[in-house]
């Protein structure tokens, strides 16, 4: 097993240990953010922010990998796509969030100089590789665009994530928004796939196929499983920094029981959907190619625009410092020049991921040195 696959593995063990002594230990406790929230609007945040237009459009070009590759032949490709996707990954977010809510008000750990630089460096770094990605899978997305096309379209949905983030209140109605948006494209996707009380049964069984061979998804499978995993390492500090803003009283095991159903549910349903128009090869119609392409667009603004968000405040460049003009302008700037960069990069996104899983032990070893004082102010 290469060494990046053993540090990850070693990574998602301690990760899962730690979230369950947490709930143990601190079971009482209600969760409450800056910003509490309804647990649909916490929950449509969470979906949209810790996702992009690759859960839309992914699938139906990995499910013949997944049917033909014998690395993944002990269960089907309907589980093997749900679990780079549901249910377990989603618990990586929990550890953050109870991690933002809980502890750091009493430590501000991520108030050291250090640490709040590699922190704000992820984020930016992460952010405009999601764009990046965006861009490079653009040709995949809409067969025949133009580069120039694909530049402005980037452009435009940078723009749009950055103006979105200079209100909380942006950020938040687009997220219920576009989670809803993506409700409605499920329901069409169930009417045009014909898809009925037999399939969903169908399609039951196969997730279970997850579920059985649940222990083999905490170690990579492959290095394209070890992609997805380091990309959700990569995520899971901001996201978790982000939400955790609009918990709102849950309880430790509330929290993980909803982060690991909630958002597996849709999940689940729409990966059924399409497991089932690719099995019957089914074509889908223009308007429905359509719908997804903007929906998809709409899930990288989300992501985008919490991103900006956090790192912002972070660098207390916000709009109530430098004005909302400048403020669209220099997020604007900075985001789009590091998306063109990239072109002239080799950066990974487990590079991203194994800095993250690096700030990870730092931050487990500064609060062991600070064990003491927390504890007593936990009292």
């Amino acid at each position: 097993m290469p060494i990046a696959h053993i540090i990850l593995t070693a990574a998602i063990l301690i990760t899962l240990m730690t979230s369950l002594l947490l709930i143990f230990r601190f079971r009482n406790i209600a969760l409450v953010g800056q910003q509490p929230t309804s647990l649909m609007a916490f929950v449509a945040i969470l979906f949209t922010s810790g996702l992009d237009v690759g859960l839309i459009l992914f699938p139906l070009t990995e499910f013949p990998t997944y049917e033909t590759e014998a690395i993944y032949s002990f269960t089907n490709p309907l589980a093997i796509e749900f679990g780079f996707w549901g249910f377990l990954v989603w618990g990586f977010y929990f550890l953050t969030t109870f991690y933002f809510c809980v502890i750091e008000p009493r430590v501000k750990l991520f108030e050291i100089g250090w640490v709040k630089f590699i922190n704000n460096i992820v984020i930016i770094a992460t952010c405009a590789f999601t764009g990046f990605l965006f861009l490079s899978y653009l040709p995949t997305y809409i067969d025949g665009i133009s580069d120039g096309l694909r530049y402005a379209l980037v452009a435009a949905v940078v723009f749009l994530a950055v103006f979105s983030s200079t209100d909380i209140r942006f950020v938040i109605w687009l997220s219920v928004g576009s989670f809803l948006l993506f409700l409605a494209l499920i329901i069409a996707m169930l009417i045009h796939g014909n898809f009925g009380i037999v399939q969903l049964s169908q399609s039951g069984q196969y997730l279970s196929g997850y579920f059985g061979n649940l222990h083999r998804f905490i170690s990579p499978l492959t290095d394209y499983h070890a992609f997805y995993l380091f990309w959700w390492f990569a995520w899971s500090i901001m996201i978790g920094q982000f939400v955790a803003r609009f918990v709102g009283g849950l309880k430790p095991w509330q929290l993980l029981a909803a982060l690991l159903v909630l958002p597996s549910i849709p999940i689940a349903l729409w990966f059924s959907v399409l497991f089932h128009i690719h099995d019957q090869q089914i074509a889908l119609t223009a308007p429905l190619q359509i719908a997804m392409i903007v929906v998809g667009i709409i899930f990288v603004i989300n992501s985008l625009d919490s991103l900006t968000r956090l790192y912002s405040e972070n660098l207390n460049l916000t709009v109530e410092r430098i004005g909302r003009l400048r403020y669209i302008a220099v997020h604007w700037l900075l985001l789009f020049g590091l998306i063109l960069l990239y072109q002239f990069t080799p950066l990974k996104i487990e590079w991203i991921g194994m800095v993250v899983i690096g700030l990870y032990a730092c931050i487990y070893a500064l609060i062991v040195r600070r064990r003491h004082s927390l504890a007593h102010s936990l009292i």
